[in-house]
């Protein structure tokens, strides 16, 4: 028995534009304090900072934008720019959910036959919030949110739901995330690329080279493919 895996954010709905838009205001609110690169570059570090404390999703963000701020100006930020901060971060939590081309389509032809599983990592109330606003919940038959999608992640998921690794399949816009670890671990994975990807999930080209998995334009292409 198989078992099909979807990553979420950008997979399955639109995620990194939201958070790009919403760091470039960012920039635009401190403009007057520091130059677009130096903060992007400083925020950036102190994303990767709290990472092991906060984890991902829109709340660490809020967190890291604050922080970035108040070091970046030397605590001469204003109350009244942190709280524009804070109010311009709250649009990552309740944004309306704008679900890719052709993906209630997919999931609903794919769940007559296959067990889905949705399997994203963040924040738990982020994640679970997005889920219910996208519509796309009842199409999954499991939902695992994890904390961090690597190798030792894969096999806990597997292991719980006794799946074998040459039995599952990963579906995901996310090389470092979504695939190489899945790849590595004997699973089967498919790429999906998105426009946007944040720079955390880069990966270098030759991080690649003698790993084997599938890459579709879209997800419509799943269809013919399974």
């Amino acid at each position: 028995m198989k078992l099909i895996a979807f990553d979420a954010d950008d997979t399955l709905w639109v995620n990194e534009p939201n958070y790009v838009d919403v760091k470039q205001k960012l920039c635009d609110l401190l403009a007057h304090h520091i130059d677009e690169e130096t903060l992007s570059s400083r925020f950036y570090e102190t994303q990767m900072r709290n990472m092991n404390l906060f984890g991902y999703g829109a709340k660490s963000f809020i967190l890291s934008m604050i922080e970035t701020a108040i070091e970046l100006t030397d605590g001469a930020i204003t109350g009244s720019e942190i709280q524009q901060i804070i109010d311009t971060g709250r649009q990552l939590i309740d944004y309306p959910i704008d679900v890719l081309d052709g993906i209630p389509e997919v999931l609903e032809t794919l769940s007559k036959n296959f067990d889905l599983m949705l399997l994203t990592k963040g924040d738990l109330f982020d994640q679970e919030s997005k889920i219910a606003r996208s519509g796309l919940g009842h199409y999954f038959k499991h939902m695992e949110i994890v904390s961090e999608k690597n190798e030792q992640a894969y096999e806990r998921v597997l292991q719980k739901y006794n799946v074998k690794p040459a039995n599952f399949i990963m579906i995901g816009n996310s090389l470092k995330s979504d695939i190489l670890p899945v790849v590595h671990i004997g699973g089967h994975a498919i790429h999906i690329p998105y426009s946007v990807t944040w720079i955390h999930e880069r990966v270098e080209d030759e991080q690649l080279v003698g790993k084997s998995f599938t890459t579709l334009e879209s997800a419509r292409e799943l269809l013919a493919l399974f």
